[in-house]
């Protein structure tokens, strides 16, 4: 790859980077490559030729990394690096699944919300790609917020959503959950509704996942209103990506959501992800203009 980095928006949400080999890129690309991202959220580097080590390199200029989350069908990575975990359909010769995720949908979500210090980022690398289905739908949550009805964005702005930790994005059971149809009294985390990113200032919806959500403090019944009016606004602005082998896109967990359309179980998928721990917890959105 030759040429001067360049900055392509999407449209929508998300930006994509021409001109940068990740494996060889300098500290005034990656300076470049971070306002990008905090302006954008969502950024597409195709064409990329990266080993394990590179991505782990490349993913270590944003911070510290986590450990692949607990998901319900296994928690996979390639052996010697604990910090790639792998996102596969594909079964290996004793019908053991190499990765996890599975062929399914993956509903709208953040990831590791449900957690007290949820990842700032996630990259996803592609090896293997069917030749149809399998995209990822990135929303804009400073978008959806901007939708939201002002008497209602004035009420939530002081109000936590608990994040429900007991199913993953694909619906499985964690291991080491009980299963849960309450949600006041479920595995979870309370977060803000309304955050502030802590580096660009952006106001933020902070939804997490559907499932089991629940707005402390309120009757059940008028938690679900109100989460449905909020969810309502959820794809005000998406980005759907078609994935090519060498893309790499990352994304900002703060500021985004995402979601996995289903593919053809007889078909592949490989792909190799890397999480980069939070700083600090999701932080309350000041009040104000």
């Amino acid at each position: 790859m030759t040429g001067a980095l360049k900055v392509v928006p999407n449209g929508s949400v998300g930006a994509r980077i021409e001109g940068i080999d990740l494996r060889t890129a300098g500290e005034g690309e990656i300076a470049a490559v971070m306002q990008a991202w905090y302006r954008h959220d969502v950024l597409v580097f195709p064409g990329q030729q990266l080993s394990d080590d590179h991505l782990l390199a490349f993913s270590r200029r944003f911070g510290a990394l986590d450990s692949p989350p607990n998901q319900g069908a296994g928690r996979k990575s390639p052996p010697g690096y604990p910090e790639v975990y792998v996102v596969s359909n594909v079964l290996d010769g004793s019908g053991e699944p190499i990765g996890a995720l599975g062929d399914g949908e993956a509903l709208w979500h953040t990831d590791m919300s449900y957690a007290a210090l949820p990842p700032d980022a996630s990259m996803l690398y592609a090896l293997e790609i069917p030749s149809t289905g399998g995209d990822t739908c990135f929303a804009s949550m400073k978008a959806a917020l901007e939708l939201v009805p002002a008497p209602l964005r004035e009420r939530i702005a002081t109000l936590d959503i608990k994040h429900d930790g007991t199913y993953d994005s694909g619906g499985y059971l964690r291991k080491g959950m009980a299963p849960s149809a309450d949600p006041r009294s479920s595995t979870g985390t309370p977060h803000p509704i309304v955050i502030e990113h802590p580096v660009s200032g952006d106001r933020a919806l902070y939804l997490g996942r559907r499932r089991n959500a629940y707005v402390m403090g309120l009757e059940p019944e008028e938690s679900e209103r109100l989460l449905e009016q909020l969810w309502r606004c959820v794809e005000a602005s998406v980005y759907r990506h078609r994935w090519t082998p060498g893309d790499l896109v990352l994304w900002d967990n703060r500021t985004t959501m995402h979601r996995r359309d289903a593919f053809d179980p007889r078909s592949r998928r490989v792909m190799h992800r890397t999480q980069i721990k939070g700083t600090s917890p999701p932080r309350r959105a000041r009040s104000g203009p």
